[in-house]
């Protein structure tokens, strides 16, 4: 009901000042003149613009994801805030660059990465989730296709422009695109693992060590990303505030990832070390039933443990 009163004023007031527009100059290329230049009635058309990205989110959100877990949307609001605090700080750096494109193209980038995260927190999902249906692959395989070729698209775009005319504000919306496809590229790989071992009947032992290199990985690009955007920018703009706060979160996040490498690779070698398997006389000159399983050990499988 709020979204329909939203629209039904938004488009009232757009329809107002386009008709008084035309009313007052009675051509279209002065209409639009007088529109551009006038301030209420570009504010008007922004909010008709915002709207309508609205409800092309709610569409949108609708045909990939259904009903957003409450979960789901209280990550969005906050990862929403921070994004916007940091699109502020871009403007003061390009605030020589502000026009609707500009608006624009941030607003672009700012809707798409709400569906990054979306589709990133709804593969987390798989793997606590007991049943998934053909609706849910469905579902996220045409987002993600989606979202990478729009991606791709928009890397594309930056480099041509920045090449054609210079460093501009491109700049920004390239590395920031770059970043949307490794992400991407994380989730991507997480569904096929999680998709992988929800057709298996035993538990997948490896996917765990799977998941941790892969963040790995992916954090660690991401890191080399930060580092090559902030060098270029402030060689050629000024110091890049706006992108602090992330390239911290992803170096953190690295780091954390490649602790749990290191102590996991630690952790096993210990575990072979310490505890080698049984071998088949030993396990012949004792009880081979598993206390917990009741099954039969095997060698090879069965760590000895210490008797005291």
């Amino acid at each position: 009901m709020k979204a329909l009163l939203a629209t039904v004023i938004s488009l009232t007031l757009t329809v107002v000042v386009i008709g008084n527009a035309y009313y007052q100059k009675k051509q279209f290329y002065p209409s639009v003149v007088y529109l551009t230049n006038s301030n209420p009635s570009m504010a008007v058309m922004y909010l008709q613009a915002f709207i309508l990205v609205l409800l092309i989110g709610k569409l949108m959100r609708k045909v990939f994801f259904g009903t957003l877990r409450p979960a789901e949307f209280e990550h969005l609001i906050e990862r929403s805030w921070y994004a916007i605090t940091e699109t502020c700080l871009a403007f003061t750096v390009f605030r020589d660059d502000f026009n609707p494109k500009f608006i624009a193209l941030f607003t672009v980038l700012l809707f798409l990465k709400a569906f990054h995260w979306l589709a990133e927190d709804r593969v987390d999902y798989m793997e606590r989730s007991p049943v998934i249906g053909l609706v849910f692959h469905v579902r996220i395989l045409s987002l993600l296709m989606l979202l990478a070729h729009l991606d791709m698209y928009f890397i594309v775009h930056a480099y041509q422009v920045t090449m054609a005319k210079g460093p501009s504000v491109q700049l920004v919306f390239g590395f920031e695109y770059a970043i949307l496809i490794i992400m991407i590229a994380n989730i991507l790989i997480k569904y096929i693992l999680h998709a992988i071992d929800s057709r298996w009947e035993a538990p997948w032992e490896s996917k765990a060590a799977v998941l941790l290199y892969t963040e790995l990985a992916v954090n660690f690009l991401k890191v080399l990303l930060y580092i090559g955007f902030v060098t270029v920018m402030v060689r050629i703009y000024t110091l890049p505030l706006f992108a602090f706060r992330p390239m911290y979160e992803t170096m953190r996040s690295f780091k954390k990832a490649y602790n749990d490498v290191v102590l996991s690779r630690r952790a096993i070698r210990n575990m072979n070390t310490l505890y080698p398997d049984a071998t088949a006389a030993e396990l012949a000159a004792a009880d081979n039933e598993c206390i917990i399983c009741r099954e039969d050990m095997h060698s090879g499988m069965s760590p000895l443990l210490p008797t005291r």
